[in-house]
């Protein structure tokens, strides 16, 4: 794992713009990862002060895909302005991104940043998870035979949401989670997938309980966020304009000298 967070880390740094952040994501983040899961990079670069007021501007989203000594990797980051915006949007994705453990790079602005996003969570950010668990049950029943990974995708997004709303954290991980939640089938389904199985037959028996629970999570969350103490609102706008307008001008200041 050395290894390969230096690898990580090498791409991170060899990126167009300077990094505010980086994580990961995806399957290593949710507790499920298979032998051969390729690395989510996610993060957040800062374009400099020409680049965002000129009429060349950079790019706000950097994507790139690659494999690099036998590892597969799928990067994604947003400038920092992007990025706060989609924060104050009520995206969890962004959330989950920010509060990853799994730190590829960071630095100070980063740990300020997750101080001032806890004022970005509200009770609608139910809504987030409700969707995705949506879109994620629909792919789970049209795949023929069912595979689990988007099984495991369904319990991750629904436990995270009720969790969220429940104690205004942000879990992703589902092995976590299953440890205040308790729900018998999780172990099993983990175990299926990180066998490489994930591709197995579930019997009608299995696809009723897992339907059934779905439903029943599914209402879950919508409690938890109608009697969720979250604000309605988040609350942490000026905070984000005046880090971001720190970030953005400290990196126009060459090392050493300060700004009049």
């Amino acid at each position: 794992m050395d290894t390969i967070n230096t690898q990580l880390l090498l791409i991170a740094q060899n990126q167009p713009y300077p990094l505010l952040f980086a994580t990961i994501s995806g399957s290593h983040l949710y507790g499920f990862p298979s032998a051969d899961s390729d690395y989510d990079l996610r993060g957040v670069h800062i374009l400099r002060l020409p680049d965002v007021i000129g009429l060349i501007t950079g790019d706000e989203t950097v994507e790139c895909s690659q494999i690099q000594n036998d590892l597969q990797l799928d990067l994604v980051t947003h400038d920092v302005k992007k990025f706060f915006g989609l924060l104050l949007k009520k995206n969890g994705y962004v959330l989950e991104q920010l509060y990853s453990p799994l730190i590829v790079y960071t630095t100070p602005e980063h740990e300020e940043l997750k101080q001032i996003a806890h004022g970005c969570i509200t009770r609608f950010h139910a809504h987030h998870y409700q969707g995705f668990a949506q879109t994620q049950w629909r792919l789970f029943q049209k795949e023929k035979p069912p595979r689990v990974k988007p099984l495991l995708y369904v319990y991750r997004v629904l436990l995270t949401g009720i969790y969220l709303m429940q104690t205004g954290e942000v879990q992703a991980n589902l092995v976590t989670l299953n440890q205040h939640f308790q729900l018998p089938q999780i172990p099993d389904l983990i175990a299926c997938k990180l066998a490489g199985a994930e591709k197995s037959a579930l019997t009608d028996s299995d696809l009723a309980f897992h339907q059934q629970e779905y439903q029943r999570l599914f209402q879950v969350l919508e409690e938890a966020s109608n009697n969720s103490h979250l604000p309605d609102t988040p609350s942490a706008k000026d905070a984000l304009h005046d880090l971001l307008v720190r970030v953005r001008l400290a990196r126009e200041i060459p090392s050493g000298e300060e700004r009049n």
